[in-house]
């Protein structure tokens, strides 16, 4: 039971990602950073492109994977919900 109780805390572990995502000129001017909480990488990435309206241009998505892998990420001492905290994008 105590075992349960270790795992379920485990699942619940939130971390913060600062993730740097810019593609260079003359390529395009896409990018910008995110501070995100998310459980894990895929969460990341999903938080952030479901926020694109159309001026991130998704054929980036492939770098912006590698980008939030090489991201500072920082565990979270408290469960906060899942969302991107700020972002500055062009």
């Amino acid at each position: 039971m105590i075992q349960l109780e270790s795992n379920s805390m485990e699942k619940m572990t939130k971390f913060f990602y600062i993730v740097d995502h810019y593609v260079p000129f003359p390529s395009s001017e896409y990018g910008g950073i995110w501070n995100v909480i998310a459980e894990d990488d895929d969460e990341c990435f999903d938080l952030i492109t479901s926020a694109d309206d159309g001026d991130f241009n998704s054929q980036y998505y492939g770098h912006l994977r590698e980008n939030i892998l090489k991201s500072r990420t920082y565990a979270l001492a408290e469960n906060i919900d899942s969302k991107i905290v700020e972002e500055f994008t062009t």
